[in-house]
């Protein structure tokens, strides 16, 4: 019996090292040719000079540098290690570090899937994960995508290493009383990586939550069902959620103090919109787009837009009006704004004015069918952001290369997203499924409030998406690997 995930690499080493020369080479390749250094990337580096240069945590506003708490300190911190090693804006250092946290996510992944499943979803799961175009992608690119997944991974093995599921010497996919030294240690760690994808970024709580829930109903069930039905004893349970959750807000602390010392605001987060206390809040504006958008499309060529750019009406789907006065009514707004593209609290005023009047007429359609969408939106999308490629590939009047590209990741991404649900079906009764459907569940909940339908979002979903499928994959080996 293989008995921990260093068994089974050295078992299958020469299977390893092949996979995971892959996965550098594709990472190495999408580092050199496409490194994504963005906008974002660029705000979070400025932050991370400032504290690293002048000691504050800071934006550089016309030559001054101003406290700012729009972005958690996850990521700036990175960058101000990677900056101290390697150099001022080296995002070159910053991209090869992230290839090989990338790396260790594929590691995890396999380590998952060897305790809930078998040896063989293991492998599968560790190519699935090393050949993922989209990890890679983001592995390339300056952005906070790549750790997060790696704490998220980190996070839920720590979870089912905690409960004893796929220890040394117990049942594959079954929990066991844990057998490690120090389980405290193990579910504090498993608190401190939801912390750390918290201060990544805010919907990292999502991961807290869905953990926590999940602590809760084995609890109820340990409880409810003391001899029969317990699987793990519920004090240990108990005692499990206590120091999850004490691991996952102790980073938050200083971070909440710094806050209220620097900027007299209690902010344990970040805000909604990622501003600061003198930036305009377009809630308005925000919730006038949520009654109508639906894909990321909109979402680059105008919720991006504003303030500072040009707004046409004909770049509107035809679901943003309900009526010719209400387009006509749209049109006078889009007028106003346009005239020095500045959203002043006047005009963001009467965007609420027609935003209420849209939920109002059609309530289904802003809390239930748009949300849908969207979430489906950001699963299905090709995932070719980080691509010069045109994001309205259906058109198919993008460059040859290009759409090819555009279309070989969609069904790539499709392949994956198939290959996961069919894996659910098969394991839906295997133990630990109930924390993945329930990550899967919130994350997705929660996306679909967003009026920003990034497909990235769904990428700390990866993890779980990459394990459900190497349940079906793992049918390709042989029995005998």
């Amino acid at each position: 019996m293989i008995r921990s995930v260093r068994d089974l690499i050295r078992k299958q080493a020469r299977f390893f090292a092949w996979a995971s020369l892959a996965a550098l080479g594709l990472r190495l390749l999408l580092v050199v040719r496409f490194p994504g250094v963005v906008d974002d990337s660029r705000f979070y580096a400025n932050i991370a000079e400032n504290w690293l240069q002048h000691g504050v945590y800071g934006i550089t506003n016309s030559g001054v540098i101003v406290p700012t708490l729009s972005r958690l300190p996850g990521y700036p911190a990175f960058l101000a290690v990677i900056f101290a090693l390697f150099g001022i804006e080296n995002f070159r250092a910053v991209l090869l570090v992230q290839v090989l946290f990338d790396l260790a996510t594929c590691f995890l992944i396999a380590d998952l899937a060897r305790r809930l499943f078998s040896e063989r979803a293991a492998k599968a799961a560790f190519l699935l994960a090393a050949l993922c175009p989209f990890l890679a992608n983001y592995a390339a690119s300056a952005l906070t995508e790549t750790l997060e997944i790696f704490f998220t991974a980190l996070a839920l093995d720590l979870v089912f290493r905690g409960l004893g599921v796929g220890d040394t010497g117990t049942q594959v996919g079954r929990p066991e009383p844990s057998r490690t030294a120090h389980p405290k240690i193990i579910w504090l760690g498993c608190g401190v990586s939801v912390g750390a994808a918290i201060l990544l970024r805010p919907d990292g709580g999502i991961l807290l939550a869905a953990i926590g829930g999940y602590l809760i109903w084995l609890l109820v069930r340990g409880l409810v069902r003391p001899h029969g039905g317990a699987l793990i004893a519920p004090r240990t349970i108990f005692w499990a959620g206590v120091l999850v959750a004490a691991g996952a807000a102790a980073p938050l602390i200083p971070w909440t103090l710094r806050n209220l010392h620097t900027l007299h605001r209690f902010e344990p987060l970040a805000p909604r919109y990622a501003t600061d206390s003198d930036d305009v809040i377009m809630n308005g504006f925000n919730r006038w787009t949520k009654t109508w958008i639906a894909d990321y499309v909109s979402v680059q060529e105008l919720y991006w837009a504003v303030p500072g750019a040009e707004l046409g009406l004909t770049r509107l789907p035809q679901r943003a009006f309900d009526s010719e006065p209400q387009r006509e009514r749209t049109s006078e707004l889009l007028a106003d704004y346009n005239r020095d593209h500045d959203m002043t609290p006047q005009l963001d005023a009467r965007f609420a004015a027609l935003a209420a009047e849209r939920v109002h007429a059609a309530p289904i359609r802003y809390y239930v069918w748009l949300p849908a969408v969207r979430i489906a939106d950001m699963w299905l999308r090709p995932r070719t952001e980080l691509f010069p490629s045109d994001p309205r590939w259906w058109e198919f009047n993008d460059d040859g290369r290009w759409l090819a590209v555009s279309l070989a990741f969609g069904v790539i991404n499709l392949l994956y997203v198939v290959m996961s649900a069919a894996g659910l079906v098969r394991a839906r009764e295997s133990f630990g499924v109930g924390l993945f459907v329930l990550f899967l569940l919130l994350r997705s909940a929660f996306l679909g409030t967003l009026e920003n339908p990034e497909p990235r979002y769904t990428l700390e979903c990866y993890p779980v998406v990459t394990v459900l499928a190497s349940v079906l994959a793992s049918t390709l080996f042989p029995r005998r690997a």
